[in-house]
């Protein structure tokens, strides 16, 4: 076999190495160690569209924890030109439990090189929306989305729904069985009254 072949297969064995291994970096440290300043990825990222804008927002760090602080990141651009907002943003976060609080304001933001960025920390741990609002053009623009603080609870709000009507259910056979085993019992006694 020629040399020059040799090199050439070698070559191509080595760089289908390399791109495989392109393809499975990781970063090599868990999330749930870092702060809000950490540049691994977000827990939350979500993009949506408003009005004439298209919103991203991004939660940092990966698991926020009641307590210590975190980061909303919000990029808002026009659709038409895709311009950056240039105003100023108002965060606020409220509980999203079915008997929440009041909202309370976070901050209110300028843009920092396209970005607003809003530090807070939660003390307690929970589910909570966070709102964004900002207003351009004569218009509001009001932006919710969720977010958990701490561990989830084991049993959530739909958990705990199935679970009370299961055992609702489950009461009304019982009761219900109990009183067609009672009208039994007293069809047998008229019966045995009958036949004496």
């Amino acid at each position: 076999m020629n040399a020059g072949l040799l090199r050439l297969l070698l070559a191509l064995w080595l760089s289908l190495l390399a791109a495989g291994a392109q393809a499975h970096h990781v970063i090599g440290r868990p999330s749930y160690n870092l702060n809000e300043d950490s540049n691994t990825p977000p827990s939350i990222q979500m993009e949506t569209q408003i009005g004439d804008y298209s919103v991203t927002y991004m939660v940092f760090p990966a698991f926020p924890r009641p307590g210590e602080p975190a980061r909303i990141n919000l990029y808002a651009s026009r659709l038409s030109d895709g311009q950056p907002y240039q105003g100023k943003v108002r965060f606020s976060i409220r509980d999203s439990s079915w008997f929440g609080g009041n909202e309370e304001t976070i901050g209110t933001q300028t843009v920092d090189y396209n970005v607003f960025r809003q530090n807070f920390i939660v003390k307690r741990e929970g589910d909570y929306v966070i709102t964004a609002r900002f207003e351009a053009d004569g218009q509001p623009y009001i932006i919710d989305f969720p977010l958990r603080i701490g561990d989830p609870a084991p049993i959530g709000t739909i958990g705990v729904i199935v679970a009370v009507a299961l055992a609702l259910l489950f009461g009304l056979n019982l009761i219900h069985s109990r009183r067609r085993l009672a009208n039994l019992r007293i069809r047998d006694a008229h019966e045995e009254e009958r036949g004496a």
